[in-house]
Formats: C-alpha cells, structure tokens, sequence
C-alpha cells in the first residue's frame, strides 16, 4: 500500500495544530514538512520553532524536504527534532555522500531530491547509501501545481536501479498528486506520495487520505 505524507505547506497555519493532528487522526502514514529558504526556491517557509511545534501534536513521523542552500547548516539545525527523514537537494550539494552519513549520524534515515529536470542516473552511486528518494514532479516551490507526467518514466527507471542497487530505498513523488494519477503512480514503483493541496483542501481529509492508499 502507497504511504500517504500529507504536506503542511497546504494546511492553515492559523489553525496548524488543529489541521496537523487532523491529517494524523484520519491516517496519514508521514507528516511532510516543507523548509524553504528563499534562495534555493523563491519562497520562504517555517523555521524549527514552528517544526517543533508540529513535532510535538504529530503522532506520526516528520519526513523533512529541505529545499535550501548550505544543506548541512539546516540539517543541523532539524536534526534535534528527531524527524524519520531529512531529505535535500541533489542539485545543490556538492559532497552528497557526506551529508548523508552526516543525517544518519544523528539515527535520521537520509533521502535525496531530485528536481523534474535531474536524471535519476545522477544518484546511481549514493542509490546504496539512501533510504528515500524524493522526486519532484511539480518545481519545488509553491503548492497547488500541477503534476509533471514525465515524473512517471524517471520513477520507473529509478525503481529498476533501486531494485538492483538497494531493494530497500523508497521512491517518494511530491507535487500535482491525487486520485487521478495515484494508480499510475503505484504501477512504476513508488511507495510514498506527498499531497497538500489535495489533502487539505478536500472537506473529508481521511476519504481524500484513503484515496491514495492503494
């Protein structure tokens, strides 16, 4: 079954424990945290004041996207909130391997992002050494785009090399997911979607959770 990582990049941060524990009572599988730092994308998010916060009313696991530069200043700065991932940005790191020991150091499980345009080829030799890999199919960013189809032959690809390099990696997508394209998402390999739009702008949160359980 796809493990559903409800992103709180959708939710109302007016109401953030309220729609955290929400997402949490109506079964999702993660909690997806979006940090931004407004250089490596055009947009500026939360900080670990507020991610604490959410730490402490989600009764799932946090799975961090830091869509930053300077990775290892901002895994330091997470890492004490215990999330299950910390995933960053393949595109800008330059010493991949050693932030990922750096993540597992601290008992986090390490993932790796790839933007739309970024071949799954460029990770084949850290592919061993992950747990996750994120792959964008909307620009990393802002919420509420539209997916990218092209994300769909990339994960099939990737699951071949995962499956021969590292049966054990999951294959996360995040952006434009929904009920329309979860089944096709599923028939390449992917094991984790991220959905904020979808999720939180739905008036049933665990129907619209349940959708794409499949």
């Amino acid at each position: 079954m796809i493990k559903v990582a409800p992103s709180i990049l959708s939710a109302d941060f007016g109401n953030l424990q309220r729609d955290v524990e929400e997402i949490c009572n109506a079964g999702c599988d993660l909690v997806h945290v979006d940090v931004m730092d407004g250089h490596f994308v055009p947009n500026l998010t939360i900080g670990p004041v507020v991610v604490s916060s959410v730490a402490k009313c989600a009764t799932k696991p946090l799975d961090i996207h830091l869509m930053v530069e300077n990775n290892t200043f901002f895994v330091e700065l997470f890492a004490p909130l215990k999330p299950e991932y910390i995933s960053f940005h393949i595109e800008e790191e330059k010493h991949p391997h050693r932030l990922i020991q750096k993540i597992r150091s601290y008992g986090i499980k390490p993932a790796i992002v790839l933007n739309p345009h970024t071949p799954p080829e460029s990770i084949e030799y850290l592919l061993e050494d992950l747990d996750m890999v994120l792959l964008m199919s909307v620009n990393p960013g802002f919420g509420g785009q539209s997916f990218i189809e092209s994300v769909l032959p990339k994960a099939k690809k990737l699951n071949e090399m995962r499956n021969k390099l590292n049966p054990n990696c999951l294959i996360e997508v995040d952006g434009g997911v929904s009920d329309k394209n979860i089944r096709s998402l599923k028939a390449v390999g992917v094991d984790v979607v991220v959905a904020g739009s979808y999720v939180f702008k739905h008036e049933d949160k665990k129907a619209a959770i349940e959708s794409l359980q499949v």
